[in-house]
């Protein structure tokens, strides 16, 4: 409505000549669900509550360190062999998320669902123990509902569950995610460190994952890592009770050494001293054994490999982040190296890859594998939903979630605006040019813009006077997504020589 004027005097009218834009909404923000130390912010209890963090030293604060898990030592029979017991309280998010931030990672949510003194293994616990933890895992899936910026979920410590209670909460990881439909699961295979054929981890995965397939990705096998150095560990990361047999091996093995009486003894006093050494001398001692006992120090090294046994979803995301940032998310995360990774828990080979990469139910798994001179690279970019044509590919699921949850955002304001002409230009306006400067970035195919996208809007275009009347403002978007050149075919043929 034009203004009235009343007093006499000059106005200045100011006219906008440009219309609102479409602001890129993050696509590599993900969730982290799991167990820390403890879950405080000014002495109030963050258990349960999404809280955005950006750094390793933000987890430190509200969160606190990482856990110790202290392992069983046994010896063989002919006590020239060990044996390394994985804990029952052992847990994987710290070291996940010491991955993530390594690979790329920066800002994302930290849900605890508990401290270190809730068991994660199955093995302790009966069967109402195990459905009250499930409990409370699923909880913290739902604490993301209302959480809006998160684009993906990660859940690293679900693998150390049974393979039953793994598949339940990566069941609900992927209706939470088909559910909200913006974001996606990075899902860890259970049991993918296992080299032996018949523990079946693949075909146990792939039946344990039935809806929602567009809406998560998977990747095999685990990987071994340098998160933890040697330094982490000591004579304390053995379990008290076994502490007696590995002082026992300790010093069998100096007995069976040809060494002289002499230095025997002395090496027997150095070993005696760490039973009884004080905290603050363990360091020392830990230091001295490492040099003195091939036993121990073979045990120390043992023990590292274990620990850095880590299921990949986390550096996955943290690559996610890497790609987005520095290229785009229409860029396939594949062919990349992932950093402070040794080697995958399992090689691959081509052959092997093939039933991973388009199996008959299209429920393909991205492999992780080796090559020489490049390191340890991630060769695939497909969802769960491989025989689907729209949504086989992780980057055209994710650009489109992106396309979708910017011009929503973006024309929120025209809700309850005039359903007239000036409207419709204005939003068609907006969403042009959004789509014009992700084609110029190289996120839409086409030659020109016209060849990459159309947006059409109006009445007898979109709309009918029914639609008008109703208050529906209908829009219709036709963009040419950007495929990932999976499969390269050099063709060869010779050629008689012309002269």
């Amino acid at each position: 409505m034009a203004k009235s004027f009343q007093t006499p005097g000059v106005y200045i009218n100011e006219i906008d000549a440009f219309s609102n834009s479409i602001v890129p909404v993050p696509t590599a923000v993900p969730a982290f669900i799991g167990y820390t130390e403890k879950a405080l912010r000014d002495k109030k209890d963050l258990t349960h509550v999404p809280v955005r963090i950006s750094s390793l030293a933000d987890y430190h604060f509200y969160f606190g360190a990482a856990p110790k898990p202290i392992y069983k030592f046994k010896t063989a029979k002919n006590a020239k062999t060990f044996e390394l017991v994985e804990p029952t309280g052992r847990y994987l998010l710290y070291d996940a998320l010491k991955l993530f931030f390594i690979n790329g990672g920066s800002d994302c949510y930290i849900v605890s669902i508990g401290n270190y003194s809730t068991p994660v293994r199955k093995d302790d616990m009966d069967g109402e123990a195990l459905d009250a933890q499930q409990q409370i895992v699923l909880k913290g899936i739902r604490a993301l509902t209302k959480e809006q910026e998160p684009t993906l979920v990660v859940i690293p410590d679900a693998v150390l569950l049974s393979a039953e209670d793994c598949a339940v909460i990566q069941r609900v990881m992927l209706e939470h995610c088909g559910t909200l439909r913006n974001r996606m699961a990075i899902l860890d295979v259970h049991n993918g460190f296992n080299p032996d054929p018949k523990s079946d981890a693949i075909e146990q995965f792939r039946a344990s994952v039935v809806d929602h397939l567009q809406w998560g990705a998977a990747y095999y096998p685990w990987v071994y890592t340098t998160i933890t150095d040697l330094n982490a560990l000591d004579y304390n990361s053995i379990e008290e009770t076994s502490r007696t047999d590995l002082m026992a091996a300790l010093i069998a093995e100096v007995d069976a050494s040809k060494v002289d009486i002499k230095l025997a003894n002395a090496l027997k006093a150095e070993i005696n001293k760490i039973s009884t050494a004080k905290e603050d001398e363990i360091g020392i001692l830990h230091k001295a054994l490492l040099n003195i006992s091939p036993l121990y120090k073979a045990v120390m090294v043992s023990l590292l490999e274990q620990i850095n046994l880590l299921p990949p979803s986390a550096g996955i995301a943290g690559i996610y982040t890497q790609i987005d940032n520095n290229i785009g998310v229409f860029h396939a995360p594949a062919n990349v190296s992932i950093h402070s990774v040794l080697r995958p828990a399992i090689e691959i080979t081509k052959e092997a890859q093939e039933d991973l990469n388009t199996p008959l139910s299209g429920k393909a798994i991205n492999a992780i594998r080796t090559f020489p001179g490049k390191g340890t690279l991630i060769w695939g970019a497909r969802t769960l939903d491989g025989n689907s044509l729209d949504w086989c590919y992780i980057p055209i699921r994710r650009t489109v979630t992106f396309i979708e949850q910017s011009i929503k955002y973006g024309i929120a304001p025209y809700v309850f605006a005039p359903n007239t002409a000036a409207s419709w230009i204005n939003v068609k306006a907006m969403i042009i040019n959004f789509l014009t400067n992700m084609w110029q970035q190289g996120g839409l195919a086409g030659a020109t813009p016209d060849e990459a996208f159309a947006v059409a809007i109006g009445l007898g275009e979109t709309m009918t006077h029914a639609d008008v009347l109703d208050g529906k403002m209908r829009i219709v978007i036709n963009v040419a997504l950007t495929h990932p050149a999976e499969f390269i075919v050099l063709t060869f043929e010779q050629q008689m020589q012309q002269s």
